[in-house]
């Protein structure tokens, strides 16, 4: 077929196609020796497609050519860590332009509060992971920071699991202060502020400025979406009836184990069993301190799960109120991190 046909089927134009051509990338199947028109096969059109949808996705050239000669799986690892690239340039140029239009506002920063730089690493590690990516929600991949009264509380929440934990300043908040900070954005400076003895927090237009001593700043957006209201949740739990206390690694290798997608936890003053949600005899009791009423709760595994294997220390601390309400996780010896669960219903609704 001659290249105007050719590059109809193949969807690229035919100067793309010459060009193709003359690097070896796509030859032409013959070429008349008189006029020098080009034509093409049928067979080609395939070839022509994949080199298209390649440079659509800003390949360069040689990785092209790689990928064009290589097997399924080789091009699907090639592909993979072009997108991986391409993905961190993104958010590279993302966060340098948020910090260049931080520099260019006229307004001072706002200082917030100083804090120890592991601590703080810790603590953002271990709230996001209650955060999640729901499309119309961007606000649940954020981490929603509040400075006052001495205290800085970090909390995120995925709306079937929320995380909070309070963190005593090496300074005094300055003013009461509160932003939710791109969640991405905080991870990509875990590392950073982990390597800092001191972290100073200054609030400007639109993000946050991680101030650090003897390494590069970090800048972080804020997202504008108003975050969920998780003190009225906090507020409305009201009191424990069942308190449980549970060797955490016990607990979280026997959910390692069960074979479905929803347990039950089974409490009696025999100890703590895993259990079918759907009502199935329940297992060998684990070793646990229980206080309180009896009680069968259910939970999805990626929520329960997720909420044990966060807490800090031996020991799991499970404050139970009853089998439609959430469940607070906490260490039962040291550290304030505090994870809420949602069960779910005999029927499986959340």
């Amino acid at each position: 077929m001659p290249i105007g046909v050719f590059a109809r089927r193949s969807g690229l134009t035919p100067g793309a196609l010459r060009f193709y051509a003359d690097s070896g990338l796509l030859p032409p199947a013959e070429v008349d020796p008189v006029s020098g028109y080009r034509y093409y096969s049928a067979d080609q059109v395939a070839r022509a497609t994949v080199l298209r949808r390649l440079r659509e996705i800003a390949m360069p050239l040689a990785e092209v050519e790689v990928v064009l000669a290589s097997g399924a799986d080789e091009a699907s690892r090639l592909l993979d860590e072009h997108v991986a690239r391409v993905v961190g340039d993104a958010v590279a140029a993302q966060q340098k332009a948020a910090a260049i239009k931080a520099a260019l506002g006229s307004a001072p920063g706002l200082p917030i509060a100083a804090l120890k730089g592991p601590v703080l690493a810790d603590a953002i590690e271990q709230v996001l992971t209650a955060t999640a990516r729901e499309p119309g929600m961007p606000v649940l991949a954020g981490l929603r920071i509040e400075a006052g009264r001495g205290a800085v509380n970090l909390t995120a929440t995925d709306r079937y699991r929320l995380s909070t934990r309070t963190l005593v300043p090496v300074e005094p908040p300055r003013r009461t202060w509160a932003g939710t900070v791109d969640g991405d954005e905080l991870r990509t400076a875990v590392t950073e502020i982990r390597r800092s003895a001191l972290v100073r927090l200054e609030a400007v237009p639109h993000g946050i400025w991680l101030r650090v001593t003897g390494r590069e700043d970090r800048h972080c957006r804020l997202l504008s979406e108003e975050f969920p209201d998780h003190r009225r949740v906090l507020a409305s739990l009201g009191e424990a009836t069942t308190r449980v206390t549970v060797p955490k690694e016990l607990l979280l290798r026997t959910l390692e184990d069960w074979p479905g997608e929803r347990v039950a936890l089974h409490i009696t003053d025999r100890g703590v069993s895993v259990a079918s949600a759907d009502g199935g005899h329940p297992g060998p009791p684990l070793p646990a301190t229980v206080t309180g009423r009896p009680l069968r709760i259910r939970f999805e595994l990626t929520t329960l799960y997720p909420a044990v294997s966060t807490a800090i220390g031996p020991d799991v601390l499970l404050d139970l109120r009853g089998d439609d309400r959430p469940v607070t996780v906490r260490s039962a010896d040291r550290g304030d991190l505090t994870t809420l669960a949602m069960p779910v219903g005999p029927d499986h609704s959340a």
